[in-house]
């Protein structure tokens, strides 16, 4: 395994989860913001990674393997806290859909790749749309207190059952994708 910058910034996403988590649980003025800006940060060496990856032509089947895990590991602990901080319904249902089908296509793509038909559940714009509305969500939520005149619970409440509907929607994407290969 190489290490590299793209590597390097999956590794460091993963890092800044226990610091998430411990920093979640503080009790100081401004810890809002704080957990937001670590998720902020996480969200974007998501993004980073994978552009330099292609930019700079590093990819690597480890770095293929180790992004989406970091990328899931981040979030179903952020939604996992959320669940705590906010605990209502809309919330737990809404985490339990977007956990639960990270591991429903994540086992998919390991078992449609295990018969060569790996091709047919790729990531697509859905997913991305998902992704987007997943990662703004959470940050707003994190984040909480108004800000300013934007409602940003209400906001990222929204935002998160629209990713929750993306969620379910690219999951029978997905579904319908492999459906020959399941039957």
């Amino acid at each position: 395994m190489q290490l590299n910058l793209p590597i390097l910034l999956t590794l460091l996403r993963i890092a800044l989860i226990p610091v998430f988590v411990g920093v979640f649980f503080l009790s100081f003025p401004g810890v809002n913001l704080v957990c937001s800006a670590l998720f902020g940060l996480a969200a974007l060496t998501d993004w980073l990674d994978g552009y330099l990856a292609r930019r700079l032509g590093q990819t690597s089947a480890f770095g293929a393997f180790l992004d989406p895990v970091a990328d899931k590991l981040m979030v179903a602990v952020a939604l996992v806290l959320l669940v705590q901080a906010i605990p209502t319904p809309l919330i737990a249902v809404s985490a339990a859909i977007i956990i639960g089908r990270e591991i429903a296509i994540s086992a998919l793509r390991e078992w449609m790749a295990q018969i060569g038909k790996q091709g047919q559940v790729a990531v697509s714009m859905i997913g991305k749309l998902k992704t987007t509305a997943q990662m703004v969500a959470v940050l707003l939520l994190l984040y909480r207190d108004p800000l300013w005149f934007f409602p940003t619970l209400e906001i990222g409440l929204g935002l998160l059952v629209i990713a929750a509907v993306l969620t379910l929607w690219s999951m029978l994407h997905y579904l319908m994708a492999a459906w020959f290969a399941l039957k």
